[in-house]
């Protein structure tokens, strides 16, 4: 287990990290008195739950949430912060384009770091030169070809894995306050991670 406490298979060399956010559903108001009474239905809010795969494992290696309001780039020094693994390569969609983003995982992780983020299509040259890379091998060969070469479409894995924590754990919360909503979303990392864990143990038993 790392020092984040996620219950995740810890390495000594260095990772791929994929990122991504979704929403989760919290009800404000007691919703099953305000149904049965016929009054006003409970106010449906929302969180948003970030969170970065190991692609290699399958394990969730860092995880936050925070209310809806919160951009992915805001949301960022936070969720790596609790990290304990080395990243060399940093994959996201275009939510995550912009110099912050690359100076929080330069600042994290090094000059190293191979960040592949797709720029937008009227994006232009600037002083990340990462960045001025993408934009032209996108000009020259196209989006598709940039995404199989770089190995953006691994990025795949941080939607299934979203899928996959929706099926198991739920696309709501079930605290109401909100230490106890980060406190549930770590539960869950935990959950997840164990599940996985067993069924990589059974895989290798096989084989």
């Amino acid at each position: 287990m790392g020092k984040n406490g996620l219950n995740r298979s810890v390495s000594d060399k260095s990772i791929t990290l994929i990122l991504d956010s979704t929403g989760l559903k919290v009800h404000g108001g007691n919703g099953w008195h305000e149904e049965k009474h016929g009054t006003k239905k409970a106010r449906k809010t929302w969180r948003k739950l970030h969170i970065g795969l190991d692609p290699e494992t399958g394990d969730v290696v860092a995880s936050k949430v925070t209310t809806e309001h919160v951009g992915d780039e805001t949301a960022l020094p936070e969720l790596l912060a609790d990290m304990d693994a080395d990243v060399s390569r940093f994959l996201a969609d275009g939510a995550y384009d912009g110099q912050g983003v690359a100076d929080c995982l330069i600042g994290k992780f090094g000059l190293g770091v191979d960040v592949i983020i797709p720029p937008p299509k009227n994006a232009a040259h600037g002083e990340n030169a990462q960045r001025n890379h993408h934009i032209d091998a996108i000009a020259q060969h196209g989006r598709m070809s940039w995404q199989t070469k770089t190995g953006y479409n691994e990025r795949s894995r941080i939607e299934a894995q979203i899928g996959r924590w929706k099926q198991v754990i739920g696309d709501r919360l079930q605290a109401r306050n909100f230490d106890n909503q980060i406190a549930e979303v770590k539960i869950a990392s935990k959950g997840l991670n164990r599940m996985t864990g067993f069924g990589r143990a059974a895989y290798e038993r096989v084989f």
